[in-house]
């Protein structure tokens, strides 16, 4: 078996690991509905859903409040939500004048009212950045919600509402954050729908 054949093989491997992610996603159940509810009050009050997060999980955040603002699967009008990951003047100009830690934390305390949802992304729990933002939103009083991963990290302490998956893969820990919030796009689809 050549090298290539080998890494080739291990396909089955890795959907073996997102399996078993998934084989777990049902313990999830009563978080998920309480995300929902939280995101369905936040809208329903006209306020608005903040995402962050960093790497794979900016993606994960930018990707995520844009199924918000445009569509996910049905025809409905435009839902309030931001991705704090976008704007790269923002990013870099409070990263070079002031510090990275502190990136989000400066945006939530310029756009995040009570009634807002803030939705933090950290495979780790550990992300100093996501940390402090979702701090700031609870002193607004902002609902908080963490989808993190492995042991929690400290984001489970600081979050109103944190969704651990309990892996110490951030692949599979990514993965299983994606199905949440698809889910969440497709139940909020349903509620609000016209």
């Amino acid at each position: 078996m050549s090298k290539l054949e080998a890494v080739a093989a291990s396909y089955l491997e890795s959907l073996a690991r997102h399996n078993a992610v998934f084989a777990t996603m049902a313990n999830y159940q009563n978080e998920c509905q309480a995300l929902l509810a939280a995101c369905m009050q936040t809208l329903q009050s006209g306020g608005k859903v903040i995402w962050c997060g960093n790497g794979g999980s900016a993606a994960d955040a930018q990707h995520l409040a844009a199924e918000f603002v445009v569509r996910y699967k049905k025809e409905r009008g435009p839902l309030a939500a931001i991705a704090l990951t976008t704007d790269t003047s923002i990013l870099t100009a409070h990263s070079n004048d002031y510090h990275f830690d502190t990136v989000f934390e400066r945006q939530v305390l310029a756009l995040c009212k009570p009634e807002d949802l803030v939705i933090g992304l950290t495979t780790s729990g550990t992300s100093a950045n996501i940390n402090l933002a979702l701090a700031a939103a609870n002193e607004i009083g902002a609902m908080t919600v963490a989808l993190t991963g492995r042991e929690g990290g400290k984001v489970k302490d600081i979050a109103k509402l944190p969704i651990i998956i309990r892996n110490d893969e951030t692949a599979r820990i990514q993965e299983a954050h994606m199905f949440i919030g698809h889910w969440l796009c497709e139940a909020v689809d349903m509620l609000v729908a016209e």
